[in-house]
């Protein structure tokens, strides 16, 4: 279960690299951001699928470009993984008090 969450956790950082690369490179190809993160090919056009299953970016003939929706989902990036890590730490706690009963 845990395993599964750490995998999870691993895809979503590699998703918001590859935005981010998109937001600070646009327009950006496979092959510049595989040769700049390191990724295999195969994982960044998954990511940039994603991202764009997502309406966060769009192809063009260059490379991925940003959608409209792409600024109101960074703005509230930060607010939805600070909810996530408050879960999480709750989460530790409890079990952490249950541990020592």
């Amino acid at each position: 279960m845990i395993d599964r969450l750490e995998k999870e956790v691993d895809m979503l950082e590699r998703h918001l690299q590859v935005l981010k690369m998109v937001l600070e490179n646009e327009p950006i190809g496979i092959v510049k951001m595989s040769n700049e993160t390191g990724y295999p090919h195969h994982k960044v056009r998954y990511s940039l699928r994603v991202l764009e299953e997502e309406n966060l970016i769009e192809p063009s003939s260059q490379g991925a470009i940003k959608t409209e929706e792409t600024e109101d989902f960074v703005a509230d990036l930060d607010d939805k993984i600070d909810s996530i890590s408050e879960t999480l730490e709750r989460m530790k706690i409890e079990n952490t008090a249950e541990a020592e009963n």
